[in-house]
């Protein structure tokens, strides 16, 4: 047996059970809120579903409450079907004939039933964001701390394979710079910077993409202008930064390497390289491969105080430019409050969905998820650990909350609509109307889904072979 295969099944077992334990529970959790409203109401229920389409073989048991409960093949959602819902029963399997059967649906049970689903994944969400903030979350320093420039790209690349001169470098940033607000909006820290960038509407007179840096440099403030690129597969809008992060010997790649012999000690920060800040391990290795012909000055922080160390010329830093240290960075043990949690996520799904609908952005649907995405970035997060698994699952409950409570024939927001539609004037709708209008969206959901998954796949393609990308290096002869 090939050396590490056990290590690695378990490993993929554990990501599957947790993307069944969290994605489909988020689902289920959906679902439970309709059922459980509508037996409140005295609705009729026939059927719970986990997943769309035919159900699998072995996979449905009759309750003694009646109700046939069931898991189907396709788990991109799932459904409760209630005669009672007769614009959604015609969608879904239930006979107009057959709906007639029970007693109408009033105005307010159609509104409690439709509603509950998003209610009980807000529930959910909060009861995981009650787990993190009991246990707390360590995170990186660089994500916590302040939106400070670690490192800035000389260029960026383009989808059609070119290189231009980044946006950051020709705008005059420097790294050490902290980015307090981005077009008058503040950022806190480097997640909500990179999403100012991505989401940003700003344009030029010629209609290029802008951005507008409020900066703080040595204490001053000032206002820089740059011109994000469309840049990377995905085209999304980039100026070429990365975050500050204090960088800490770790320890040695291997016994006797350059960096142990030089006397760098576990534990020292590096600081700067001949006076030029270094807060960015992709700073780090490209100073140190830039200048491998000549002495470089290193300045590290050890116990309070601060020791130079100097680096000889390295004619070999083509492999060993890292002077073979393991660096590190810090981190944080946080606990969020779940209210700020639900909140941020809330704000960060609202943000999400103006720039897909502002045309000023370069947000388009290809940079949606869908669940081939969901499952991708589940099986990146259970790699992780619990706890980002766990956020991740938070942030997916409240999307999902948000979503189905759009006013869109086929999700709970359009049922809602249906219904005050009629109830304001006085009659129900034709049930063609209804009818016709589900099928079409029905129709227009699915081939956004599936739209959506063919730049998923893509993304991780492009995640596997940046993975494998290191590996092959390390075993190129």
């Amino acid at each position: 047996m090939p050396p590490g295969l056990i290590p690695s099944l378990l490993s993929h077992f554990w990501s599957i059970f947790l993307i069944v334990l969290f994605f489909e529970g988020s689902i289920f959790v959906h679902e439970l809120g309709h059922f459980l409203a509508a037996r409140r109401r005295g609705l009729v229920v026939k059927r719970f579903s986990i997943g769309m389409g035919p159900a699998i073989p072995g996979c449905t048991w009759h309750g003694r409450d009646g109700v046939e409960y069931c898991i189907s093949w396709l788990p991109i959602g799932g459904y409760v079907l209630m005669p009672q819902f007769a614009d959604l029963g015609l969608i879904e399997g239930e006979g107009a004939a057959d709906a007639a059967k029970y007693p109408p649906i009033d105005y307010t049970s159609k509104m409690v039933v439709s509603v509950a689903g998003a209610l009980f994944n807000m529930i959910f969400a909060f009861a995981l964001a009650c787990v993190i903030w009991i246990v707390g979350q360590p995170l990186p320093t660089d994500m916590i701390a302040a939106a400070r420039i670690g490192y800035i790209k000389p260029t960026l690349d383009l989808p059609d394979g070119s290189s231009v001169p980044s946006p950051a470098a020709s705008s005059g940033l420097k790294v050490g710079d902290r980015v307090l607000a981005i077009d008058g909006e503040p950022v806190a820290d480097w997640s909500e910077l990179n999403e100012r960038i991505f989401s940003g509407s700003g344009r030029d007179d010629q209609g290029r993409p802008q951005a507008v840096f409020t900066v703080e440099r040595d204490g001053r403030r000032f206002e820089l202008t740059l011109h994000p690129q469309i840049a990377t597969e995905d085209k999304i809008r980039q100026v070429g930064i990365s975050s500050w992060s204090d960088l800490i010997v770790g320890g040695y790649s291997a016994s006797g390497t350059l960096g142990e012999k030089l006397g760098f000690l576990t534990g020292d920060r590096i600081i700067s390289f001949d006076g030029q800040l270094i807060g960015n391990a992709s700073a780090y290795q490209d100073y140190l491969a830039a200048n491998h012909l000549r002495t470089v000055a290193a300045r590290v922080m050890r116990g309070g105080r601060t020791i130079e160390i100097s680096v000889p010329p390295r004619p070999e830093a083509a492999t060993s430019a890292h002077l073979g240290l393991l660096l590190t960075t810090g981190f944080t043990v946080v606990h969020p409050s779940p209210f700020g949690q639900i909140r941020d996520q809330v704000m960060q799904t609202f943000r999400s969905l103006s720039s897909l609908l502002n045309p000023r952005t370069d947000v388009g649907i290809s940079k949606l998820t869908g669940p081939i995405g969901i499952v991708h970035y589940f099986s990146n997060a259970a790699d992780a650990g619990l706890l980002v698994v766990i956020n991740f699952t938070i942030m997916i409950n409240v999307a999902l909350a948000f979503f189905n409570l759009l006013p869109i024939p086929v999700l709970d927001g359009g049922h809602m609509l249906f219904a005050t539609i009629s109830r304001l004037r006085g009659r129900a709708l034709p049930m063609n109307l209804i009818v016709n209008a589900q099928v079409v969206f029905s129709l227009l959901l699915i081939s956004m889904v599936l739209y959506i998954s063919v730049f998923d796949i893509r993304r991780w393609e492009s995640d596997a072979k940046a993975e494998r990308a290191p590996a092959a290096a390390i075993e190129k002869p």
